[in-house]
This record gives structure tokens, sequence and C-alpha cells, in this order.
């Protein structure tokens, strides 16, 4: 970082196991959401919060302005797939699917979504995950057509 450079920048991620299978298993969840927090700590990045369900993940970061988004989700897309395949987490190999949602947050708003990554397993008893990204989609006004979403097989 520059000298007299200052930023607050946190960013909310969002994205699925190839063909949103539910391969994120509850058993290796802690070992992954500290993995993952490692891999954003050694690129500057503020891990916060991680909380995954079995068909896809969240992640609430303070972002280092140095690394783009994107190559911050294909860092963590990468280290974590190799992860995954060689604990054998998961038979065969493991990779994420294409894509993945940003939501950008003020610190007035970290609370608020705080806990909503930290309540994912209550919110999915209610809603679906389709259901949770086209409201975020929806939310902040983003355009989409439906042939670039996820894979949602629900």
């Amino acid at each position: 970082m520059k000298p007299g450079t200052f930023t607050q920048l946190y960013i909310h991620l969002v994205f699925s196991p190839k063909f949103r299978e539910c391969l994120l298993n509850e058993k290796f969840s802690t070992e992954l959401h500290s993995y993952i927090g490692g891999t954003l700590k050694g690129k500057g990045h503020k891990p916060i919060i991680i909380n995954s369900m079995p068909d896809h993940i969240h992640i609430l970061l303070g972002l280092n302005p140095n690394i783009s988004v994107s190559d911050t989700v294909g860092s963590l897309k990468k280290s974590s797939s190799r992860l995954i395949s060689e604990k054998g987490w998961v038979r065969g190999h493991f990779s994420w699917q294409d894509g993945y949602g940003a939501f950008s947050y003020g610190r007035s708003q970290l609370d608020e979504i705080y806990k909503y990554v930290e309540n994912q397993q209550i919110h999915h008893k209610k809603f679906s995950f389709r259901d949770e990204y086209l409201a975020m989609l929806k939310k902040f006004e983003i355009e989409f057509e439906d042939q670039y979403l996820f894979e949602f097989f629900d």
C-alpha cells in the first residue's frame, strides 16, 4: 500500500462447486474455512467471516485494494480446489463452478451481512440457494441473463 492511501472495501463473495454438487461437507468445513482465511491473509486481505452450505460458500472480507476481486477469487478457487482434492474430501478431482458473485458493503452494513453469513444454515431452511442468489442480484440491481447464472438444479 502506498503512503497516504486509505481504503475500506468490504466484499461478500459467493460461489459454488462445479455443477452445484453438494460437496462441501460439514466434516471438513472448519478446516476449509480456516485455509481460505489463511489464503486471504497471505494476499493482504482481511477475512471477516466464512461459512458454507453443501452447495455454496460465502466469504466476507476486507479487500486489499492492490489485488482485484477476480484475481482474489481465482486464487481462492485454485488453492482450495487443490486442498479439497489432495485431502480426499471428495471422490475424484474437486473444482469450483465458473463465475462468482461479489457484492460490496459499507462499514455500517457489516453487522447485518456478518449475521447473514453466520446464519446460513438457518436461512437455508426457508430459502434455496437459487432464491438467495437471485435476491442478491436483484437487491444490488445487477442485470443478468439466465444462461450465465450458476447451474441450479433445485
